[in-house]
Parts: C-alpha cells; sequence; structure tokens
C-alpha cells in the first residue's frame, strides 16, 4: 500500500492550540499556533470561551494552509485538552455557558455531597477516577443547574454535551457527528470502565441526561468529514481522536507495559500501560490509554493539576518577564536553600485529591533570595511528578521504567536532570516538542493503514544524586505537603486519595 499524503494535526491544549502537517515519514513539514485566554472569574474557577476555541482552531489552521501551500491532506489528527466541558445548542451549535476547563474547582460543592452520601467508592470502581471537581461529571451538572432553562432543555433532547474533542467534531462536521472517543470517554466520571459504555446510574446521580452524550468510537475510527464553510480543507476525514495526554504516550511510541510518560505543560500527567484494568489505589487513577484496532487499551495515570503553570506563577510574583526568566534565575543557584514550594493554587490533585488545599512556601530564612523562590518552583514540579510515579508503581506488580519526557519543561536541563535524580530513574526527554499531535498523527495514519515510528528522544539524563541525598529531599518535600494539607479548611474528607 503507498504511503498516504499528509495528516493535519490540531492538538488543542489549555494555554494554546497547534496546527501541524505531518508528512508520511513522521516529520512535520509546517507547524503553527495560537494562544487561547483562560479566564479565572472567580477564586478556584477557570473558564475558556468555546467560541474563542473554535476561532482559535480555524486561525490556526488557516496560517498553516497559508504557509503549506497544495498539500495532499488525508486525513485529520486531534488531540485535546481533557476534562474540559461545553454543553450547546444541539439545533444552532452556539453554547449556552464557558467552556469550563479541566482547573475548575466550582463543581466541589457537588463532589462534596456525593461524598457524604457514601457514593465515592462505587463511583471509583466504575469509573477508575476519585471524585474530584477536575471530572467532567460535575461541570456537566453545574452548567445545566446554572444555566437558564437548560434542565428542561437538556431533558427535552435540544443540548448536547462533551468534552472539547466532541465540540470540534460536532463543529467541524457542521452538526453532523456528534462522538468522542474511549480515552476521553474514560475521564468523564460518567463512564463505565467494565461495560466500556456510558453509564446510567452515573448519570443519574449526577444529573447528566444521557441524550446529551456522544456516541463513544474507537480512538482511531471514522468521525465524519469536515462540512463546507470551515478554514479546515472540506470532504477530509477526521481519523483520530485522542485525549492529549493518551495521544502523547502515543507518540513516544509506547505499546507495551514499562515505561512511564510525563507530559509537562500546565499541569502534568503520568501515564503508564497496564495489561488489562489495574484496580485504581494509591490516588492514581485507573484509566483507558485509547481504542484501537478491535482492541481497548488500559493504563494507570496521575494528574497533576498546577506543575508547569506554577513556574509561570511565581515569575508573576517574582516580576520576572515569563518561566524562562525564573528558569534562568533558578540556575544561579545550587539549591533552594531548604525552601519548599507546594503549588497547590487550585487544590492538589494526583496522589493526594484535595481539593480544598492551597499553595504555601515553606522553610524561608533570611537567607532566602529570590533566586531560591524560583529554584523552588521549578524543584516542585519534579516532586510532583516523583510523588505520582512512587503511587503509580505501588499499584503495579511490577517496577516501572525510564521516565519518557515530553513538554515546555521537559526542555529544562537543570529540571530534568533533578527529575531523574529524585526518582532513581532515566529521564528520556523527546526530540520534538509536540508530541501529542505527533501521537495524533502516528494514530490517524495507522487508520489509512500507515504505521509510524515513535518520536526520537533528544537526549537521556540518568540519577547522579546519592541516595541519602535523595531521602533527604523527599522527606523535606513530604513535610512541606504535610503541612499544606494540614492547613486547608478540612473540606474533603478524602486524604489519601480513593476512599
Amino acid at each position: 500500500m503507498s504511503a498516504p499524503g499528509t495528516i493535519l494535526a490540531i492538538d488543542q491544549g489549555t494555554t494554546n492550540t497547534k496546527a501541524l502537517l505531518v508528512g508520511a515519514d513522521g516529520q512535520v513539514r509546517h507547524q503553527t499556533s495560537v494562544p487561547n485566554r483562560v479566564a479565572y472569574p472567580q477564586p478556584g474557577w477557570a473558564e475558556q470561551s468555546a467560541t474563542a476555541l473554535i476561532e482559535g482552531v480555524e486561525r490556526a489552521v488557516a496560517d498553516l494552509l497559508a504557509q503549506a501551500g497544495d498539500q495532499a491532506i488525508a486525513g485529520i489528527g486531534i488531540s485535546n485538552q481533557r476534562e474540559s466541558i461545553i454543553v450547546w445548542d444541539a439545533a444552532t451549535g452556539e453554547p449556552i455557558g464557558p467552556c469550563i476547563i479541566w482547573q475548575c474547582r466550582r463543581s466541589a460543592p457537588l463532589c462534596e455531597a456525593l461524598r457524604a452520601t457514601g457514593h465515592a467508592p462505587a463511583i471509583a470502581d466504575k469509573t477508575g477516577l476519585a471524585l474530584d471537581p477536575l471530572f467532567p461529571a460535575g461541570k456537566i451538572a453545574w452548567l445545566l443547574d446554572n444555566m437558564e432553562g437548560a434542565k428542561a432543555r437538556a431533558e427535552r433532547g435540544e443540548l448536547r454535551a462533551g468534552t472539547v474533542d466532541s465540540w470540534l467534531i460536532w463543529r467541524f462536521t457542521g452538526g453532523k457527528v456528534h462522538a468522542t472517543d474511549h480515552s476521553n470517554a474514560a475521564r468523564t466520571q460518567l463512564f463505565n470502565l467494565s461495560t466500556l459504555a456510558w453509564d446510567a446510574q452515573l448519570c443519574a446521580l449526577f444529573g447528566v441526561p444521557m441524550a446529551l452524550l456522544p456516541e463513544i468510537r474507537a480512538s482511531n475510527g471514522e468521525f465524519g468529514r469536515v462540512a463546507s464553510g470551515s478554514t479546515l480543507p472540506e470532504n477530509v476525514p477526521i481519523r483520530a481522536v485522542i485525549g492529549d495526554s493518551h495521544a502523547a504516550l502515543f507518540g513516544h511510541g509506547v505499546r507495551a507495559p514499562g515505561p512511564v510518560k510525563a507530559t509537562y505543560g500546565t499541569g502534568t500527567s503520568l501515564m503508564t500501560l497496564t495489561p488489562s484494568r489495574v484496580a485504581a489505589q494509591n490516588g492514581i487513577s485507573s484509566t483507558i490509554a485509547w481504542s484501537r484496532n478491535g482492541a481497548v487499551q488500559y493504563a494507570l495515570e496521575g494528574n497533576i493539576s498546577v506543575s508547569g503553570q506554577a513556574a509561570a506563577f511565581m515569575a508573576e510574583m517574582l516580576g520576572l518577564a515569563d518561566a524562562e526568566a525564573l528558569a534562568a534565575l533558578a540556575a544561579t543557584v545550587p539549591d533552594s536553600n531548604g525552601v519548599s514550594f507546594v503549588p497547590a493554587l487550585v487544590g492538589l490533585g494526583a496522589p493526594y485529591w484535595r481539593a480544598d488545599a492551597r499553595g504555601t512556601l515553606t522553610g524561608l530564612s533570611l537567607g532566602t533570595k529570590r533566586a531560591h523562590l524560583a529554584r523552588a518552583a521549578l524543584d516542585a514540579i519534579a516532586f510532583q511528578v516523583a510523588d505520582v510515579y512512587a503511587a503509580m508503581e505501588a499499584n503495579m506488580d511490577m517496577g516501572l521504567g525510564a521516565l519518557r519526557a515530553d513538554g515546555g519543561a521537559s526542555r529544562n536541563a537543570g529540571l530534568m536532570q533533578f527529575q531523574a535524580d529524585l526518582l532513581d530513574r532515566p529521564v528520556v526527554c523527546a526530540a520534538a516538542p509536540e508530541v501529542s499531535a505527533l501521537g495524533a498523527a502516528a494514530l490517524a495514519f495507522e487508520a489509512l493503514g500507515h504505521a509510524l515510528p515513535g518520536v526520537a528522544s533528544a537526549r537521556t539524563f540518568s540519577p547522579l544524586m546519592p541516595d541519602a541525598v535523595r531521602a533527604a529531599e523527599r522527606q523535606r518535600w513530604q513535610m512541606a505537603v504535610a503541612q499544606t494539607l494540614a492547613g486547608g479548611p478540612g473540606i474533603s474528607s478524602n486524604r489519601g486519595g480513593f476512599p
């Protein structure tokens, strides 16, 4: 079979939307990026304009096609920010409210009410997910309860709901297709990992009519063709849809258990494949990596709510231009001089799952300088990853191997070395920064009968830290986390991850 043309890969993320044209050799021919705005209307709330997300995709693709000229595009692959939810009018396609993104905590009261009535264990058993505002089920419920007339309209079948991938598919196909894939469905807290379908009891528990929800298809299935009236190339098939973290794992070429992937973005997601479904324990989620070739691939995942964003936050606090300036300042000192920054800026995710936690700085002294604060912010990224890695390994009957790293922070050599030291495992950094987009492209190529290799590595960092120093560093961090958790108002009783 001759190789297809190119794949248009769209990576719709939290802070930006990327569009790439990927050749059958796996190389990026052209790429563009546009920024996305996040609004924080109240403490703990985070949202985006659903309309602006579509406009950003259209602009990125238009810019890309202007660069590329006449190219044969065989298909489209989509990777998307996960756990962000949109509800829209089925007739007009207009959103009824904001896109409530994954970081938003506005559904915390509902989650706590469900926990108080004893529903958390059953939810975790069915979905593999801790009861937490991160996940979309409570966000859909909030929109239906707070947008005028939405509940009644949903009951009448006038509305549709979906994660960002479903929103893009609906708009790209002119409203002809309302679908998602298994990787995104598994993150909604409405999907049953055993039946591989939407769960009627979960939907009733959260007050979400099942008629709202998209059809679930294979990650490399058929998701319709682009309708006219879009900047996307008309009639091109959408051949892959997958959550961005899952796409990165696929892009790294991981197809069997052992390696762990970490995508360092606004937050950080660690994921590793499992031979079959593994029970969720130790604050780690059981999930689906992807579905392809008639089979579902299970995985374990740990979600860190604020990682790369911790650097941007501290840069602003210190009056620096950006995270790169923070990294330069941090590099002027050998360590944080005992300072620990726990960036629980929207609560703590895995493995703690404390929505009520708030950020703390500990270990300050008269010797603390701005550079030590900068270093503590970067170190916090690595410490959180090490926590999740350890919890993930505790869930497995096998030791985990090297960490495959991608995302913006993976280009910081000092941070990656510290990460390898904390893990006592090699850290292998991807040569290409856009691994999620490349994973979506690889999945789309596979759907067209053409296999691509995993993204090449750029550099491997081997652990150098003595065991005693590593143990002391981890203990200092755990003390800081304990102080953070003790300082919260005690809203959540789920202090160990899963009940």
